[in-house]
């Protein structure tokens, strides 16, 4: 029995022998089969494989990272789209070509809108206004082609979403930390859930994706937006709404903070043009008061350790040297112009080598230039803490905050300022006004050699509602009073008040009106920045970017009404019946509420205006809030 027992056990073994033989012959052969399937598909399996943005020039090396980009930059949202239309592989495959030719004609995938350039259409792109209308474009059997030829996209989108929805997969902190570099996670007994910094871009590098005390950021919206009077639906995603599990919001942390470095690099990169150095420079009413500032008032100066924060060409750094600064730490995040900085500060006389820095007593120069963002400035040279006596900085942007660049230089201030030092300059306020029909092109459409063609006016007034516009504004163009909108004292301020929200009220100017009815076609905004004699105690002096006062390389910021307001002063007789801000009852009062705040494009901002009209008989009337991107 036993032998009977070991022939049957030596048996299965041979049998159990030739079926993992057979099994190995079967994988050998799949495995030779998808090296065939591999060799014939070529480029569409390599893995260095680059996709193309929907929108504009950048390449990503996956769909998912793609796509995060589009939502987050583009406010193209392309998996909730197909979620919300429904769309299987091949609307999918309609959608990209789609847009990829929507976007070739400059005109706006969602609402039609047709940009006069590719630039146009990156500042007036905007969430879906509705996505049926995006489902009637699909029917077109023409997006079948592929509008790109070999756009990898196509055939790489439909990764199995709805498999990695349900896929719940646990991570360790310690991987996480590992791959993905400089995200913070909370490990709570109860929850572990990865959160993003609530505090704007800094030195390590985490990004803003809420803005504090309410304020408005397309980040911190609710999920659900009216925008320019038109409902955008759940599309316009927050990141609120994002998935809450651990993989994917290290993810989306971690495409975010890429498409920061690659903002930061094209728009330090945008410096490197001579060319707008040269139209800031020519401007005179910048340079010359900053150049006021810094010579006219030798007690602040004579003998002071300056540093300035985005130096550029280095002419704030050779006004403050030329005034008696000991020494003068220029920081210049542009390679090219750090390089020409240097170059400059050499050929002037003024360049601090390192044997000068060493005690070199026949040292003249004071300049020193260093080719680092403010935030990494530790990672190339030690400064001592609170060792600064000034701090200067040209940071202003159109609508005094674009670029965020404030930010900063607030860094910079609590860094290495000393208690009590010197900013430059140290007051900067908001104004706003509104403009009548003067301030728009229906002008000027008007009469174009004789005729009319005011229906073009008329169109370019309504796009213009979208969007915000930089322009020159006439004071003459001004039909209501100027009002403060917010101030700041940049020596107090905290980082987080570089967003707000604020009231101003305007009135009809009696001078021009005549107690008559006029149209209001929107607002303007300006700002002012102030060396006061807090610091500039023998030469004060303000920089305006007043439409007052010459015009600048800043112009002003307008923001037009979808639909104007008739306005008049308190003295106008008024029909009651008639609804407040037309002609029969003009507003006396228009009220606003403006939020500026920081935009999930990083070092973009995004506007929201609340308008309501007040008639002399103390009725009011509000329209719909306006939301602006300023890209």
């Amino acid at each position: 029995m036993s032998k009977n027992l070991m022939e049957t056990e030596e048996t299965n073994r041979l049998t159990r022998a030739e079926e993992e033989e057979e099994e190995d012959d079967d994988e050998d052969s799949r495995e030779a089969w998808t090296e065939e399937e591999n060799e014939e598909d070529g480029d569409e399996n390599d893995e260095d494989l680059e996709f193309l943005c929907l929108f504009c020039d950048f390449k990503y090396s996956s769909c998912d990272s793609l796509f995060d980009h589009c939502r987050l930059t583009h406010f193209f949202d392309f998996n909730g789209i197909r979620k919300d239309l429904g769309l299987d592989f091949y609307g999918s495959f309609k959608l990209i070509n789609c847009v990829r030719s929507q976007v070739a004609d400059n005109r706006c995938w969602s609402c039609g809108v047709c940009c006069q350039s590719k630039q146009d259409l990156q500042s007036h792109l905007h969430p879906s206004v509705n996505t049926k209308d995006v489902k009637l474009l699909l029917d077109d059997d023409k997006y079948l082609n592929p509008f790109m030829q070999e756009d990898s996209l196509l055939y790489s989108f439909d990764g199995g979403e709805e498999d990695e929805d349900e896929c719940n997969t646990s991570f360790e902190k310690e991987d996480i930390v590992k791959d993905f570099g400089s995200v913070c996670i909370d490990d709570d007994d109860t929850a572990e859930e990865t959160e993003l910094n609530a505090e704007t871009y800094n030195k390590d590098k985490k990004i803003v994706m809420a803005c504090p005390n309410g304020h408005l950021s397309l980040a911190s919206s609710s999920k659900r937006i009216t925008e320019n009077g038109m409902d955008y639906g759940e599309s316009a995603r927050s990141v609120e709404s994002e998935p809450k599990d651990k993989q994917s919001r290290v993810y989306i942390a971690d495409v975010v903070e890429k498409d920061i470095k690659k903002v930061n690099d094209s728009y330090f990169g945008s410096y490197s043009s001579f060319a707008i150095h040269r139209d800031m420079i020519s401007d005179k009413i910048r340079t010359d008061a900053y150049r006021q500032a810094l010579l006219k008032n030798p007690s602040l100066l004579n003998g002071a350790v300056v540093m300035d924060v985005g130096c550029g060409t280095g002419i704030l750094s050779l006004f403050a040297a030329q005034a008696g600064a000991s020494r003068v730490i220029s920081i210049e995040a542009s390679e090219k112009m750090a390089t020409v900085a240097t170059q400059i500060a050499k050929d002037n006389g003024l360049w601090r080598s390192k044997t000068d820095s060493e005690g070199n007593k026949s040292c003249t120069g004071v300049i020193e230039v260093v080719n680092r963002m403010v935030e990494d400035l530790d990672k190339s040279i030690q400064i001592q803490p609170h060792s600064v006596d000034i701090l200067v900085s040209e940071w202003m942007g159109y609508c005094l905050l674009y670029e965020s660049m404030l930010s900063s230089v607030l860094f910079a201030r609590d860094r290495w300022l000393k208690p009590g030092g010197a900013i430059l300059p140290d007051t900067a306020t908001i104004f706003v006004a509104g403009f009548g029909k003067g301030g728009t092109s229906l002008p000027f459409w008007e009469n174009v050699y004789g005729f009319n063609m005011s229906y073009i006016g008329k169109e370019v007034v309504e796009d213009a509602a979208k969007f915000p516009i930089v322009d020159i504004i006439n004071h003459h163009d001004l039909v209501t009073n100027a009002a403060v909108l917010q101030s700041f004292d940049l020596a107090t301020m905290k980082p987080d008040e570089v967003d707000f929200t604020a009231t101003a009220e305007l009135e009809a100017k009696n001078d021009t009106l005549d107690h008559k009815a006029t149209a209001c076609y929107g607002v303007v905004l300006w700002f002012e920045t102030g060396f006061t004699s807090r610091f500039c105690k023998e030469m004060p002096t303000v920089l305006s970017t007043s439409p007052y006062t010459p015009k600048t390389h800043w112009s002003q910021t307008i923001l037009t009404f979808r639909e104007p307001i008739s306005v008049a002063s308190s003295k106008f007789t008024a029909d009651g019946s008639a609804a407040v801000g037309t002609d029969a009852c003009p507003a006396s009062k228009i009220l606003l509420r403006i939020s500026i705040a920081r935009a999930t494009q990083h070092r973009c901002i995004d506007i929201s205006l609340e308008t309501a009209g007040v008639g002399s008989d103390g009725r009011k009337r509000s329209w719909p809030v306006q939301m602006f991107n300023l890209t």
